[in-house]
């Protein structure tokens, strides 16, 4: 895969330097606690920065209501959740379900469940029965907190444990379940932090799900320094920034880095509790003077399809742009660099991993668009043949990091099942990429995304990209289509601007548009115009539905064709 040149980033300390100092304890010298012998994650995120007089939390709902929290109102609300917990028989090591929306009672739930010790285990507003039941019979969680836009979820889950409910002036809460606000309310301000070793859990993740039944992710305490290295590095999260990430707390993205590592660093976060668009988006930015943003692609594009004017306000406001959970295409940073006047950085990771490979804001290196750029100090990464063969720039293999030689890692395997991705001294992420010379990192898709098609293999990725840049297209999905005679080809789902029509010709313009820009065998034979793409709840493309459409379609065709010709 070829990549522009790369421009230097401007960042205060040389990458490779940084890179050679980096030592696992330096970082664990910046915690209060201690891993070995103790350490509590309320502590770190919120009682150690009480003196400095500052914010933890600056909310805004959707009807213009708004507060902001210290973080001595948030050790106080914290210690009254947690005498909730011990009192409703949570003990250190339990779960607690959270199923709220971006609200100050979301945050004091997870202060509350770290500072009793216990594993905090989000779940996604939007998610229905079936993916809440698999996701509490996993975990086992004790209690769930929730609010009652989302209690009838619960109804019929079986085995469901008991349910705290958030309520608003003059609700009722449902016969059985607990009354949040008014059972925190009489519970005392005083708790004392429960300590545990980095090795116990702190989180229950699961898995995005595309693929299969989502898998758990225990994350233990020992994650804290590869979360607080990302505030600091990629993101480049300073003092007098005003952050703001708008991925949702109930995935990793969110509770990761929009919660857990800004809360690190002493610093406040932001929570509106709306709808996502690109008004909502930009009212935010300007009233709350953002400065230093973080989201995914997704919410990045939907800005860019509203056009240039509702961002002209704001433009040349935002010093640090960070994106996170699939490529970043590079229309969409040349986008932000002329509408926004914004650096835009690609950063990769996984939940089970958080984030390893990043353009860093902080950390100078060259920026190569089109790559994830360069592993985080304190990982060391590797591109692996089928044979976990270590593979040379501008080989195309799996990414995978190198266990040994990565002392930020801190996943150790899924919840009570294997895990084969680890094996060798390597845990493999599932995700084909390139080396370049520099070291950086291109992606080319998931493994299961790649296409082959007449003896070629091609990323999705490239023609997705190539694809977004015409500015009649807002969004692209590539797939490798079934194809007699030469095992795939590559189809393309699009999804056109509000104001255009699709037409044949605007198709083939597509066509002879990829193919000017990548080569021959790399543009789309087929071009689906559609209204939307499948996705995860967290936005992420889910390219192996589109697949198996196309396989079932294949088959079914086969299957009228023989009916025709007996």
């Amino acid at each position: 895969m070829s990549t522009e040149t790369g421009r230097p980033a401007t960042g205060i300390e040389d990458y490779a330097e940084a890179a050679a100092a980096f030592r696992r304890e330096h970082l664990e010298r910046l915690f209060d606690g201690n891993f070995a012998t103790g350490i509590n994650v309320c502590v770190e995120c919120c009682d150690r920065h009480v003196a400095s007089g500052g914010v933890a939390l600056a909310w805004e709902s959707h009807d213009g209501r708004s507060a902001s929290y210290t973080f001595a109102e948030m050790k106080e609300l914290s210690a009254r959740v947690a005498n909730l917990l011990v009192e409703r028989g949570v003990k250190p090591g339990d779960a607690v379900a959270g199923m709220l929306p971006r609200t100050p009672e979301l945050l004091a739930t997870i202060l509350g469940t770290w500072r009793a010790g216990a594993v905090y285990q989000p779940l996604f507003t939007a998610f229905g029965p079936k993916a809440i039941e698999h996701r509490l019979k996993m975990s086992g969680a004790k209690l769930v907190v929730t609010d009652l836009a989302n209690r009838a979820k619960l109804a019929d889950i079986a085995d469901c444990p008991p349910v705290a409910v958030v309520t608003r002036p003059g609700d009722s809460v449902p016969l059985g379940d607990i009354d949040f606000r008014a059972e925190i309310a009489a519970k005392s301000a005083a708790f004392e932090p429960v300590l545990r070793k980095g090795t116990d859990l702190f989180l229950m993740m699961s898995t995005s799900g595309t693929t299969g039944l989502p898998k758990g992710v225990p994350v233990p305490l020992d994650a804290l320094p590869a979360f607080y290295a990302y505030m600091r590095d990629a993101v480049d999260l300073r003092p007098d920034d005003i952050f703001w990430n708008i991925a949702d707390p109930g995935w990793a993205y969110g509770l990761y880095y929009a919660v857990t590592g800004p809360l690190l660093l002493g610093h406040a976060t932001t929570f509106y509790e709306g709808p996502f668009n690109a008004e909502s988006t930009y009212g935010v930015i300007k009233r709350r003077g953002i400065t230093n943003l973080a989201g995914a692609p997704t919410a990045y594009r939907l800005l860019i399809a509203a056009g240039p004017a509702p961002a002209a306000p704001v433009k040349g406001q935002l010093r640090a742009v960070s994106s996170a959970g699939e490529p970043l295409n590079p229309e969409v940073i040349r986008w932000f660099r002329e509408h926004l006047d914004a650096p835009i950085y690609d950063h990769y990771g996984q939940t089970e991993l958080g984030m390893v490979v990043n353009n860093h804001h902080r950390l100078r290196h060259p920026v190569h668009p089109g790559s994830a750029g360069l592993a985080m100090p304190g990982y060391r990464v590797a591109v692996l043949d089928e044979h976990s063969r270590e593979l040379p720039p501008n080989v195309p293999g799996v990414l995978a990091v190198d266990i040994a030689r990565s002392p930020l890692l801190w996943f150790g395997g899924y919840w009570q099942q294997e895990t084969p991705a680890i094996a060798g001294g390597y845990y493999r992420t599932g995700d084909t990429v390139e080396l370049e010379p520099d070291g950086s990192i291109s992606f080319v898709g998931r493994a299961d995304d790649v296409i082959t098609s007449s003896g070629y293999r091609i990323g999705p990725f490239d023609v997705e990209s190539a694809l977004i840049e015409h500015p009649t297209v807002i969004e692209a999905a590539v797939i490798g289509k079934p194809d007699p005679e030469r095992t795939e080809i590559v189809k393309a789902y699009v999804v056109l601007t509000a104001d255009v029509e699709p037409t044949e010709h605007l198709a083939e313009e597509l066509r002879q548009y990829v193919k000017t820009r990548l080569s021959a065998h790399a543009y789309p034979r087929e071009i689906e115009f559609v209204e939307q793409l499948p996705k995860t709840p967290s936005g992420k493309l889910q390219r192996f539905v589109l697949r198996k459409r196309e396989v079932e379609q294949a088959k079914e065709a086969a299957t009228h064709a023989g009916d025709s010709a007996a």
